[in-house]
This record gives structure tokens, C-alpha cells and sequence, in this order.
């Protein structure tokens, strides 16, 4: 595996423990909820039109649409969180790969 993946899977992980594990000292709210998931879906639909959403992305913002729809907001949260950093760590895959492939060819 080379650096640059690494490095990728460095970013990934990381986002996902601090938005995952990070205690919430109030019940959310379904205002909580929907601005989470606002913002996911943002970021989710730039990752698809940097053609890199990945399918993690997708079924983890389909699984914080269910619990805000049963009205488990703290749940709702979460998931809307770890569907954001998922979407934000493959728009940094991308961003990244970009240029880094070059760096790889054979010259």
C-alpha cells in the first residue's frame, strides 16, 4: 500500500471516530437532525460529482433518513455525522488522486 492511501485511510479514520464517537451532551432534536443531514447531502452530492461517492456514503445517510423518520433524532445525528465524514474523506480521495497517479506512472 503506498503513502498516499495510507494517508487517505489516515483521513478517513480519523473523521469518522471524531464525529462517531464524540458524546452529545443533549438529546438531539429534529432541527439537530435535519441540519446534519443537510449537510451531508452536501457533501455526499459534491462526491458524486467528483464521480468518487462511495457506497458506504450512500447506505449510511439512507440509514439516518430512517431513524429521523422514527424520530430517533440522537441516532439520526450520528449517522448524518458518519455519512458526512464519509463523504468528505472520498472528496479528499479525490482531490488527492488527481495528481498523485502521476506520480506513480512509469516514465
Amino acid at each position: 500500500m503506498n503513502k498516499t492511501m495510507r494517508g487517505i485511510r489516515s483521513v478517513a479514520l480519523t473523521l469518522l471516530l471524531a464525529f462517531v464517537a464524540a458524546p452529545s451532551a443533549r438529546a438531539a432534536t429534529e432541527a439537530d437532525y435535519k441540519a446534519a443531514y443537510a449537510a451531508a447531502e452536501v457533501a455526499s452530492k459534491e462526491a458524486a460529482g467528483l464521480r468518487n461517492q462511495w457506497t458506504t456514503t450512500i447506505s449510511t445517510l439512507a440509514a439516518a433518513k430512517k431513524a429521523g423518520d422514527s424520530g430517533d433524532f440522537d441516532r439520526a445525528v450520528a449517522a448524518a455525522q458518519e455519512a458526512e465524514a464519509l463523504a468528505k474523506a472520498s472528496i479528499f480521495q479525490a482531490t488527492s488522486e488527481k495528481e498523485a497517479w502521476k506520480a506513480m506512472e512509469i516514465r
